[in-house]
């Protein structure tokens, strides 16, 4: 099995600290705090970290959706010209827009970009979050309307006239001019029941966020159990921040670096705002770091060798980080690929820096790993040994 890694394109902003990204805070209340190096979204920029990605070796870049970030369908189609390469993991709301357009603006996006596009389907976890824009459906109903909008817009890449008659939509007729070439891969996560079913039926790859191995591995096999109750196979990804550097000491420096620079009234504020998510996903993530106490050493917030929960102190979504040497971040990235992990979604603060940290320090170290095992004759990868009480 030979990695896919991927990085992240910052278009809530970028800098040298954690917070004030427009993940866990309304962005007129990030903008008032004092922001180390803040580096707006703005298309030089992007530019900047979408080459950099590519030059590096990424295979594509993840975009975030929502009220605090630059549109995700914009953004990326403005930096198609700007690579030749990279493919754009496109966030997106099902429910916000017809499921019949959405099919129309990828298959448009497959030709122009010459088949870079990758989508990322976001049900939605805050319910204030989907109220601005209109929605009102409960958690589930929202999942439920996802599987249908999926099923719509798989319908309509056929190049076929699609008709579909369920609870949330009805079309007859739905089409594109030509159906894109290849079929845009489709990404999903989720952590609930409703999410489960909705990834079993509809993705191609199930995304997961950090947690530790054990968690990890719990969760993928219930999503093969479910994917082969309907007769599918998937593929998994996981999402992490990362830090590495070329010893031990000098990561986890960086890492205490980030967190001095985090007021506990901010960590208050933004626990706030995470508390009230509907997401399971976003539970899971915050339990991770409950035990953390001002005055604390960063390693207190290593909840698994090299495995921090630091970043979701005042992050939503993604909450944890691989942190350590080269090295070791190769090890735990291996022990993630033995539990079925093939695609690693990545990113940094700044995402700039830490993508040429990554790919000039662990990507060599991991092909280097994957050439080794398969002129053995051995597995590509291994499963690093980890203390048990972690």
């Amino acid at each position: 099995m030979t990695l896919t890694f991927d990085w992240f394109l910052p278009t809530s902003g970028d800098g040298r600290t954690i917070y004030g990204r427009g993940h866990s805070l309304p962005l007129a209340q990030a903008q008032a705090l004092p922001i180390p190096g803040d580096r707006p979204p703005d298309i030089e920029y992007l530019g900047q970290v979408a080459r950099a990605a590519e030059q590096l070796g990424f295979a594509a870049v993840l975009t975030p959706t929502g009220t605090w970030c630059e549109d995700a369908w914009l953004a990326t189609a403005a930096l198609i010209t700007a690579t030749s390469r990279l493919k754009f993991l496109v966030a997106f709301r099902p429910g916000l827009i017809s499921p019949t357009l959405a099919a129309q603006m990828a298959a448009s996006y497959q030709r122009i970009s010459r088949g870079r596009l990758l989508l990322n389907v976001v049900t939605g976890g805050q319910a204030d979050e989907q109220r601005r824009f209109g929605d009102y459906l409960s958690h589930d109903e929202r999942y439920a309307r996802t599987a249908e909008f999926l099923a719509i817009v798989r319908g309509a890449w056929t190049g076929e006239p699609f008709d579909f008659h369920g609870e949330h939509y009805q079309v007859e007729g739905a089409t594109v001019l030509r159906p894109p070439e290849p079929v845009p891969g489709v990404y999903f996560g989720g952590s609930s029941p409703a999410a489960g079913r909705v990834a079993a039926s509809s993705a191609d790859v199930y995304l997961t966020w950090g947690e530790p191995p054990a968690q990890v591995a719990e969760k993928l096999t219930w999503i093969r159990e479910l994917a082969a109750a309907q007769g599918r196979t998937l593929r998994f990804g996981i999402r992490l921040h990362v830090i590495t550097r070329d010893t031990e000491a000098d990561a986890w420096t960086e890492a205490s670096r980030l967190l001095d620079y985090i007021d506990p009234a901010e960590i208050a504020k933004a626990q706030q705002v995470l508390g009230a998510s509907e997401s399971v996903g976003q539970d899971r993530m915050r339990a991770l770091h409950s035990a953390y106490r001002h005055g604390g050493s960063a390693q207190d917030l290593e909840i698994y060798p090299n495995l921090w929960s630091g970043v979701g102190l005042v992050r939503g979504g993604a909450g944890t980080a691989l942190v350590g040497s080269h090295e070791k971040v190769a090890d735990l990235i291996e022990e993630y690929a033995s539990l079925g992990i093939s695609e690693f979604i990545l990113s940094g603060y700044p995402h700039l820096e830490e993508a040429y940290w990554f790919g000039e320090g662990v990507l060599p170290e991991i092909r280097r790993r994957e050439a080794a095992a398969g002129n053995s004759g051995r597995p590509h990868l291994r499963p690093a040994l980890r203390r048990a009480s972690a």
